[in-house]
């Protein structure tokens, strides 16, 4: 049997009934005790029905769904909480004091249109939009939405054919400042992504006896560690940017736990956690072109493999969990190209009969 009850200094009634044995608690929204009575009639039909019974259901705003969100993210570690946060942010400007029952397609067409006029790229939007249909199933799997609305992401372009030949890299890389030419040379040779995984590297993650480096397991995008043998040249840029890290501290006398802090300047010592006006600056200066450093994942990919790295282990290197995603990077260059052609070159005139065919013509 349920019952009805107010909480203290207010005069809305609220009810409590069962679902499956469990209580629920829920305000009626009157402070009329006969509506109460009905409405708590009609909630005791419905879980007697086992027909769905979802408090607040068509009241629950998308602030709340994003809290839950949030709090999801922060407690699972399930994805990297600023990643989700600059998500977020446009998510949060445009679907703001909704009422989550309202975003339907026709609310996600106006906001793909919205962040299409304001330069977003397709394949930005549809990392937004995964995040919003992950908040309505976990709104969903909590009893907060009755039915997963139906969201269509939007067709992205072909995937980036850029890559770093060794010259452009080398250009860029002189007209960065130190610290930041090791991390570029980690991303370029390892393939790993600038801004998770090798700015936030720890100097507790680096061997320099055992010349590994590694990731811990959630840190990197597909949840996995990773631990790499690095080549004697990058070891040897990575020892010397521990070694500036170990002068700091002694400079500030605290502990400096970060691989890549801010040397000098009034964030002496705090990580950095971007360089992108920096990278581009010297792109310009280099004279090369807008350059990602997305890129250096394809570079790396090929590099490997063209070295005669097995794809496999070339996989463990790179943090690439599956072989279709692999091969996607795996970019074949004009370069590459060309020395399939030096390779070719002879194989028709060594073929029995080659010679032969050409001197009857």
């Amino acid at each position: 049997m349920g019952s009805l009850y107010k909480q203290p200094s207010s005069r809305i009634w609220w009810a409590k009934y069962y679902v499956n044995g469990r209580p629920v608690r829920e305000s009626t929204g009157t402070p009329n005790e006969e509506e109460a009575k009905r409405f708590l009639r009609v909630r005791e039909g419905q879980a007697a029905a086992g027909q769905p019974v979802l408090p607040r259901a068509d009241r629950i705003r998308y602030d709340e769904a994003a809290a839950d969100l949030r709090a999801h993210y922060q407690a699972t570690g399930s994805r990297d909480v600023e990643e989700a946060e600059f998500r977020l942010a446009h998510l949060d400007r445009f679907f703001g004091g909704w009422r989550l029952v309202a975003i339907d397609q026709a609310a996600v067409r106006r906001y793909i249109l919205r962040r299409q006029a304001a330069g977003a790229a397709n394949g930005t939007i549809n990392r937004e939009l995964a995040v919003l249909i992950r908040m309505f199933r976990l709104a969903y799997e909590g009893g907060k939405l009755f039915r997963l609305p139906v969201i269509r992401k939007v067709k992205e372009a072909p995937p980036r054919q850029g890559f770093f030949e060794p010259a452009a890299f080398e250009a860029v890389r002189r007209e960065l400042r130190p610290d930041l030419r090791v991390a570029v040379a980690l991303a370029y040779a390892l393939g790993w992504r600038t801004q998770s995984e090798v700015l936030p590297l720890a100097l507790r993650q680096v061997d320099l006896q055992s010349g590994t480096i590694r990731l811990d397991p959630g840190q990197a995008k597909n949840e996995e560690g990773r631990l790499v043998y690095l080549p004697a040249d990058l070891k040897a840029l990575v020892a010397a940017q521990a070694a500036e890290v170990r002068a700091l501290e002694r400079k500030l006398g605290r502990i400096i736990p970060h691989l890549f802090p801010h040397l000098r300047g009034r964030h002496r010592g705090e990580r950095i956690r971007d360089f992108r006006r920096a990278w581009q600056g010297a792109c310009r200066r280099a004279k090369v072109g807008p350059r990602l450093r997305h890129d250096f994942r394809r570079t790396a990919v090929r590099n490997l493999v063209d070295s005669g790295v097995p794809e496999r282990v070339a996989m463990e290197v790179t943090g690439h969990k599956t072989r279709s995603v692999f091969d996607r990077y795996h970019i074949v260059s004009p370069a590459d190209l060309q020395e399939a052609a030096r390779r070719l070159t002879g194989i028709v005139s060594g073929i029995p009969g080659g010679k032969r065919a050409r001197g009857r013509r």
